[in-house]
């Protein structure tokens, strides 16, 4: 479907984040399950488990502007998983699976912030400021993880050195 004017691409784009946040719940629970260290694995399951308020805060932000989600397009997300798993079987020892899956947890993340600072940005422009301020709650949770995953992310490089210099 061609976009023709800016509230479309403004549908387009709230129903892929929509439809990101429907598919992250798999995204994260996934890793979580591979992940042996219990840290990583209990964040990861922390952010599936916000990814509720996020559709509902999607689903808010569709009533405001008068629409509904349209068909998206999940071909980066399968592409993405497709090339995690891949990756990550290749990996064997479990200290550099546990950084891979912070550090894609983290990849990822940082593409869904940018997608909502452009929602933002047409939800203030549009004069939808109160669309505009669920979309900033729904970015400042995938901050609040991308902070979070750099101090696991931190933790765990700190914690498989101490035990490699310990040796």
């Amino acid at each position: 479907m061609a976009v023709k004017t800016p509230k479309e691409l403004f549908v387009r784009m709230l129903s892929d984040a929509r439809h990101h946040a429907e598919r992250a719940t798999k995204i994260y629970e996934e890793p979580g399950q591979v992940a042996q260290d219990p840290a990583i694995q209990e964040a990861l399951q922390a952010r599936a488990f916000i990814q509720d308020k996020t559709i509902k805060s999607l689903d808010r932000c569709f009533q405001l502007i008068g629409e509904k989600p349209i068909a998206a397009n999940g071909r980066l997300q399968e592409v993405f998983l497709k090339d995690f798993r891949r990756k990550l079987a290749e990996i064997r020892a479990p200290a550099a699976k546990a950084l891979f899956i912070l550090i894609k947890a983290n990849h990822l993340m940082h593409l869904r912030i940018a997608e909502y600072v452009a929602l933002v940005a047409m939800a203030d422009v549009s004069g939808h400021f109160g669309v505009g301020v669920l979309l900033e709650s729904c970015r400042a949770g995938k901050i609040a993880f991308t902070e979070r995953t750099r101090r696991l992310t931190r933790r765990t490089i700190e914690s498989k050195h101490a035990v490699k210099l310990a040796a």
